[in-house]
């Protein structure tokens, strides 16, 4: 069973339990120093990746795919590195669509799989090697910002800007992996996505280049409308789901909300058959969910796909330019 992460972590000010934690905080903090001066290893192609310092989901893999996706239509052959959590396979490999499930591999891995090669497991050194063995012009990290293994020349942190960085305190405390002085050093650019809640802007180094950018729903959503729908989601925030399909006009007679991960059981469905039929309402989910539903269960479910829309339509191409002028003489 997968937790959820406790509300006291983005409360405006830390109380008494994240007071109790800190001692547990500090120890967790001198890992993490200790653990960025372990050695580098520079690869003879570009690497770029997508991280970030807190928790549960801020929207690095859309980020990982939008970036992909743009590298594709340049001409490169990008492969993407993830640890691939959430799968129970603790092998490193290159994913196969057809053979591998989401369950063994991880939901966020098998939908990075469906857009580019994509390498998983705990090893992302060793899995590097390997891509480019199979012909990676560049790599693309999903996650690994806290990992030294891989010399990166381009590292993007990615901020929720509903939560920000929570109480700014580390595990388990708060909700920071690194605390936010560690990590900008090794820092080249920023993405916050959707509205900035918190004036994140303020708390980074001026001359880090940021952009933003905005959760868009693909088409789909557009055949909700005027019915009653049961969303569900297992993501790093459920109610970022659902508050979007509240804005585009969607009409929620319930919403269920499980852990990030969460691999859905025999009575998981059967639960969501029952409200669906009791409620007379469309079943309706995320992509990274959808992924790990049998297609029984699946053909009754509307899937939403996601992708990031840009306040300015440069952002992207702006954030990469250095990225794709890495190294000169390479391949990318």
């Amino acid at each position: 069973m997968r937790l959820r992460p406790p509300t006291f972590w983005h409360l405006a000010r830390p109380n008494l339990i994240s007071d109790l934690l800190l001692p547990i905080s500090k120890i967790t903090h001198y890992c993490s120093k200790r653990r960025q001066k372990r050695p580098s290893h520079k690869l003879p192609v570009p690497v770029l990746c997508c991280g970030n310092i807190t928790t549960g989901g801020t929207g690095k893999t859309p980020l990982t795919q939008a970036i992909v996706k743009f590298l594709l239509t340049k001409g490169y052959n990008p492969h993407i590195i993830t640890r691939g959590y959430g799968g129970k396979s603790p092998q490193n490999k290159r994913l196969d669509i057809k053979t591998d499930t989401a369950i063994n591999v991880g939901d966020e891995a098998m939908l990075l799989a469906h857009i580019a090669s994509t390498w998983r497991g705990p090893n992302r050194l060793h899995n590097a090697r390997l891509a480019i063995d199979n012909g990676a012009d560049c790599l693309i990290l999903d996650d690994g910002l806290q990992d030294p293994s891989l010399y990166k020349d381009i590292s993007i942190l990615t901020i929720d800007g509903h939560i920000g960085f929570g109480n700014r305190r580390i595990l388990p405390a708060g909700p920071l992996r690194e605390t936010l002085p560690d990590a900008l050093p090794r820092i080249h650019a920023a993405v916050i996505i959707g509205e900035d809640h918190h004036h994140i802007n303020n708390l980074l180094s001026p001359h880090l280049p940021v952009a933003q950018a905005f959760f868009l729903p693909g088409n789909e959503i557009h055949l909700l409308k005027k019915q009653p729908v049961i969303a569900f989601a297992g993501i790093g925030r459920p109610d970022k789901f659902f508050t979007m399909l509240q804005e585009h006009d969607v009409h929620l007679a319930h919403t269920i909300s499980f852990p990030d991960h969460h691999i859905y059981s025999f009575r998981d469905i059967k639960r969501l058959q029952h409200l669906a039929r009791t409620s007379q309402a469309r079943l309706v989910t995320t992509e990274k969910d959808s992924i790990k539903l049998p297609p029984t269960f699946l053909k009754d479910v509307t899937t939403i796909s996601v992708e990031l829309h840009w306040q300015h339509p440069t952002n992207l191409e702006k954030l990469l330019e250095s990225f794709l002028n890495a190294r000169a003489g390479n391949a990318c």
